[in-house]
């Protein structure tokens, strides 16, 4: 083997300095750092930006409530549970539908808290609730028959669009 060919060849060799070389890393590495960041600023948004956070912040359960005008009086005969909901998150919260203890309870009124407007509820009744703003939903037993008994507990849970749940307990204190 011819050596002195050899260091020859070696001693004309070119090659990027570690200079050149770093740089070119450097950048390499902000560029990739860059499009890393874009996507994830992007995903956290998607998960954190339209998240709903609801919670029921009053309920009220009567087997007094009048369903001709809406509220409780001496003559109502419907079992219902009034349940007041704040939002506050970054965006709107439908409620669609609505169990007690479990038991399919259908969504009869809904108005904003302290308001005088109450919303239209159709036949598949969704409440939407704009962020931060409170309503007052009234939520009734199925049955005529049903009917809360005096200084029992019950569960409420209303169940959103997203498919979210807000749970509250209450006792019934009435004659």
């Amino acid at each position: 083997m011819n050596f002195k060919k050899f260091r020859k060849f070696r001693k004309n060799a070119k090659a990027l300095s570690p200079v050149i070389a770093t740089i070119i890393l450097i950048a390499v590495t902000v560029a990739v750092s860059v499009v890393v960041a874009a996507w994830m600023g992007a995903l956290t948004i998607g998960f954190m930006g339209n998240s709903e956070q609801a919670k029921i912040t009053n309920v009220v359960l009567t087997n007094n409530y009048d369903t001709t005008s809406n509220s409780i009086t001496t003559t109502g005969t419907t079992s219902a549970a009034i349940i007041t909901i704040q939002n506050t998150g970054s965006a709107s919260v439908t409620i669609n539908s609505a169990t007690i203890d479990g038991y399919t309870a259908t969504i009869v009124y809904a108005i904003p808290t302290g308001g005088v407007k109450a919303i239209t509820l159709g036949t598949n009744p969704q409440v939407p609730i704009p962020k931060g703003s409170s309503m007052d939903i009234t939520i009734a037993l199925g049955a005529q028959s049903e009917t809360f008994s005096n200084s029992a507990q019950y569960t409420l849970t209303l169940m959103t669009a997203k498919g979210n749940s807000l749970t509250s307990s209450a006792s019934y204190t009435g004659p």
